[in-house]
């Protein structure tokens, strides 16, 4: 694997013996190394010891708690999530994605498409070092009295609070600055992002919402990221480097 990919190690998080020695299998063939929990429990005290690169939840084991589950993963960190499950509704995916993950596969699995996610996880969230370097000679962008820092990717709000951003949401942000006051699409916004599926619109929906609730005042009038009908998406106000 390339070392820009930096994805070495994985948490499975299942309680299926068979599944999780397949899976196992399929990635350290793939020189993944793998850690597994059969309970969240289990799973929440690995990661405190030894934080992974990447995590794989199956929610069907334990469907009461997947979406607390979920939010207990994303609120110790911004380690990328793959969630499988069998999809029993269309929006299934899209709720997921919103609960804070990264990628969802339906049931049955397709370990090559596993494989094949979780190096486009890597890509998209351990940039290369020469990327970094043309990021960070940016420096950071001012807006409406926020300042978002390039270098360190941090938020602040006007008052000066910090506003922690998620890779998705960092990425998302910053093609909306750099494309100034033009609406943009959802596939513009989706190649920016490097968000990954099958043209799947509802993903970039369920970013945008997401940082909406960071950035607005109400996220249900927003005033800063405005739906364009037909096109895609608008960031409103005027934006410089610094």
């Amino acid at each position: 694997m390339n070392e820009a990919y930096k994805i070495r190690s994985v948490l499975i998080v299942d309680d299926d013996p068979a599944v999780i020695q397949t899976m196992e299998e399929h990635l350290r063939r793939s020189n993944f190394s793998t850690t597994v929990a059969d309970t969240h429990t289990k799973a929440l005290a690995i990661y405190e010891k030894v934080t992974p690169d990447a995590i794989i939840v199956d929610v069907d084991f334990n469907q009461d708690n997947g979406p607390e589950f979920l939010r207990d993963l994303r609120s110790r960190g911004d380690v990328p999530i793959i969630v499988i499950g069998n999809r029993r509704k269309e929006n299934d995916k899209v709720v997921w994605l919103e609960f804070g993950a990264d990628e969802y596969l339906s049931k049955p699995l397709s370990t090559r498409e596993l494989l094949v996610r979780i190096k486009s996880l890597g890509r998209r969230c351990f940039p290369t070092p020469l990327e970094n370097h043309r990021k960070t000679q940016l420096r950071r962008w001012l807006f409406g009295g926020w300042e978002l820092c390039l270098k360190t990717r941090q938020l602040r709000e006007p008052s000066g609070e910090l506003v922690p951003l998620t890779r998705g949401e960092y990425a998302l942000l910053v093609a909306f600055l750099e494309a100034g006051l033009r609406p943009l699409s959802r596939e513009c916004l989706q190649r920016a992002t490097r968000i990954h599926g099958d043209i799947f619109d509802r993903s970039i929906d369920v970013q945008i919402l997401r940082l909406r609730r960071k950035l607005e005042i109400d996220a249900g009038a927003p005033q800063l990221i405005k739906t364009v009908r037909g096109v895609g998406y608008e960031f409103s106000i005027p934006a410089e480097r610094a």
